[in-house]
């Protein structure tokens, strides 16, 4: 009698299973068809702010600030020495002064993206660190550099309007007396008027591509444009608000700058701070 041979368990079936098939073309683009689409960031729903929403920003700043003094003093120490580098601006080459003072627009919330991580921190309950703050842009540093880029564009056409002004109006570029007597001047209030016009427009452009987009950026990892549309939406859906909002930021800015620049020892970190709960508030969490 012939043995009976048992079954070869190794033997491949008449035909593979679906799952065990490889991914044609046509199956691969119905699967991602088939699966959900990413939320986009120009469908993201905005909240609507009231006018009291400013105040609670920096009161939570405030708040940052105290749970994480040492890092906010560290940044406010650089706020302290870019003030006292605008003082300098102002004694040699007073023409520039208007527009490199975008420089704390351009540079402020570059600066603050480390206050920005330490909130971000204390938000999920971990313990800021000075050292996780100073890498935090490291992740993004492609996003961050071309955003940079776009605000230094900005900040150059800026400073060259300004000194187009003030051809325009002096025919020598005045000594940092001469400028402070020839705005107090009526004959010169025609300048003073276009010049601040001039720098409320780039100073505008700069806020509002960038009041919530280096926090974006920081949280969500988007790209650059998605970040400064996003903010400008911010900005449009809100207009009084943010208005307000950019007030705040310069009046405090102006008071912390009065005794040397001492105040923007605590100012700028609150701020700093502030900004990250305003994005909070404005963007929906990922």
């Amino acid at each position: 009698m012939t043995p009976t041979q048992p079954a070869d368990d190794t033997r491949p079936s008449a035909e593979p299973s679906t799952s065990d098939r490889p991914p044609t073309p046509q199956t691969q683009t119905a699967q991602e068809g088939a699966a959900p689409e990413s939320a986009s960031v120009f469908s993201l729903t905005l909240a609507d702010l009231s006018p009291g929403d400013p105040l609670r920003w920096v009161a939570l700043g405030w708040r940052d600030f105290l749970r994480c003094p040492r890092i906010g003093l560290f940044y406010g120490g650089c706020f302290f020495l870019m003030g006292h580098a605008l003082w300098i601006v102002l004694q040699e080459a007073p023409a520039y002064v208007l527009a490199l003072s975008a420089g704390f627009l351009l540079m402020g919330p570059f600066l603050c993206l480390g206050l920005y991580d330490a909130s971000r921190a204390l938000e999920q309950g971990l313990r800021p660190s000075l050292r996780a703050s100073l890498t935090a842009w490291l992740p993004t540093k492609g996003t961050m550099a071309i955003f940079a880029g776009v605000l230094l564009i900005l900040e150059m056409l800026w400073g060259r309007a300004s000194l187009v002004v003030f051809a325009v109006t002096f025919n020598t570029m005045p000594d940092t007396a001469n400028l402070l007597q020839a705005l107090l001047s009526v004959e010169n209030l025609e300048f003073l008027i276009t010049y601040t016009v001039v720098g409320a427009i780039f100073a505008g452009l700069i806020f509002v591509t960038s009041v919530i987009s280096i926090p974006m950026i920081l949280d969500r990892q988007v790209d650059a444009i998605s970040a400064g549309l996003t903010s400008i939406r911010a900005c449009l859906q809100n207009p009084g608000v943010m208005l307000w909002w950019g007030a705040i930021i310069t009046a405090l800015v102006l008071l912390a700058m009065l005794p040397w620049f001492l105040g923007l020892l605590v100012v700028g970190p609150v701020l700093g701070h502030a900004t990250w709960h305003a994005y909070r508030h404005i963007v929906p969490a990922a």
